[in-house]
């Protein structure tokens, strides 16, 4: 691509039958062969590849990558497949999407359009003050929105999401106007977790049957239901948002989360 990353969420489910048909010494090789696979330190690696044990009974292994090249990335599955343990982990679910620049990402001019409206005088020394503090930021933040570092958070939660299309609230009818002043009131509202929670929003238009996923990295367990909580009654969310399945899981090396899931 021109600009950003190819990201893919994989999740599994242990075949416990499968599973009880290896052989101890298969397993034990085929947890080490999986863990090559999966060592985001290797020559084969992605730009970014993180696993997690995923709660709940709709998977049990969770994996995230990220790379400009999707093939690297549809490699690291296809191995994973092909491997002494490819019958055991049964794929659960996946999600297909890209990094971007969102289109209500403000540029310095709209910043300060926002600023008026939001009745900061232009001869006002607070206006130049918060422009040159929007011009400082802004390169960093699209940074990571297009080549995200992946945070040293233990929790991870992800949701796909669509903005609805009925008569009563179709978003996509909506002048941009609109749209825009939504979407700045629901980024005041994540402002609120900044330290606490780090976001991914990811393009998934064209690629998977959601229009965007949506990664959370938080600091502890409870950060995750405050802000899906809080930001569910933005205007934004609340007339106009649907969201997929959710799937919350913790950040470990695959050796220790096999370890965890008893494999």
């Amino acid at each position: 691509m021109s600009e950003g990353w190819h990201c893919l969420h994989l999740y599994y489910r242990i075949n416990q039958s499968a599973l009880a048909a290896m052989k101890g010494r298969d397993v034990a090789r085929g947890r080490a062969e999986v863990a090559e696979i999966l060592n985001p330190d290797s020559a084969h690696a992605p730009k970014r590849l993180q696993t997690l044990a995923i709660s709940g009974h709709t998977a049990d292994l969770g994996i995230i990558m990220m790379d400009p090249d999707p093939l690297r990335i549809n490699s690291i599955r296809q191995r994973v497949r092909a491997s002494r343990l490819g019958a055991v982990l049964q794929p659960a679910w996946s999600f297909v999407s890209i990094t971007e620049i969102s289109e209500y990402v403000p540029t310095v001019e709209q910043y300060a359009e926002r600023l008026k409206r939001e009745g900061t005088a232009p001869d006002d020394p607070a206006f130049e003050a918060k422009i040159n503090a929007y011009k400082q930021r802004l390169p960093a933040m699209n940074q990571q929105r297009l080549y995200p570092e992946l945070p040293p958070f233990p929790v991870v939660t992800f949701y796909p999401m669509n903005k609805i299309r009925i008569p009563q609230a179709n978003w996509f009818l909506e002048p941009f106007s609109v749209r825009s002043e939504l979407m700045a009131e629901h980024a005041t509202s994540g402002i609120k977790f900044a330290g606490k929670v780090s976001q991914l929003i990811t393009a998934s238009t064209g690629f998977d049957d959601w229009e965007w996923g949506v990664t959370l990295w938080s600091r502890a367990p409870e950060h995750i239901k405050e802000i899906v909580y809080e930001m569910r009654f933005d205007r934004a969310s609340a007339k106009y948002a649907e969201f997929g399945p959710f799937y919350i899981g913790y950040v470990m090396p695959v050796a220790e989360a096999f370890s965890h899931l008893h494999l």
